[in-house]
């Protein structure tokens, strides 16, 4: 499996962008929005095999000390083959001396844990539809 990743927005289809998110049950947006989110990040990384998009990923970060991961997710078909990992490893090599923090989805942590992420005890939400994200078990 020759698995090719990118670092540039350039070129992206950002309805598959969509697609994708929603497909693994994640929270998605209309594609410019996406777009948006991603252009706006500190460190974005796509994975492609035969140019065909099968993964993504986010952080948002001063660069300095704080960052955030978001939108990491690989096509159902590819998942459990490594290709997470990659991601999330291509992430944290650009944010090496920041904390870095994340909301996973519900019962997905393990493979976060995996990766060294370990559960706050002091984090907090504000989220803008807060009875759906309650509903989907990420708040009390």
């Amino acid at each position: 499996m020759d698995i090719k990743i990118s670092f540039d927005c350039t070129d992206v289809n950002w309805d598959n962008v969509t697609k994708i998110l929603k497909q693994v049950g994640m929270g998605h947006y209309a594609p410019h929005l996406h777009k948006k989110a991603f252009m706006n990040s500190h460190t974005t990384v796509f994975s492609y095999i035969n140019s065909q998009m099968i993964g993504f990923g986010r952080a948002i970060s001063d660069g300095v000390y704080q960052a955030a991961l978001y939108d990491i997710a690989v096509v159902p078909e590819y998942q459990n083959r490594g290709i997470g990992k990659i991601i999330l490893k291509s992430i944290m090599e650009n944010l090496q001396g920041c904390n870095v923090i994340l909301y996973a989805s519900p019962g997905k942590e393990g493979f976060y844990t995996k990766h060294d992420f370990r559960r706050m005890k002091t984090g907090m939400a504000n989220f803008i539809n807060p009875d759906q994200k309650r509903e989907k078990g990420f708040t009390d």
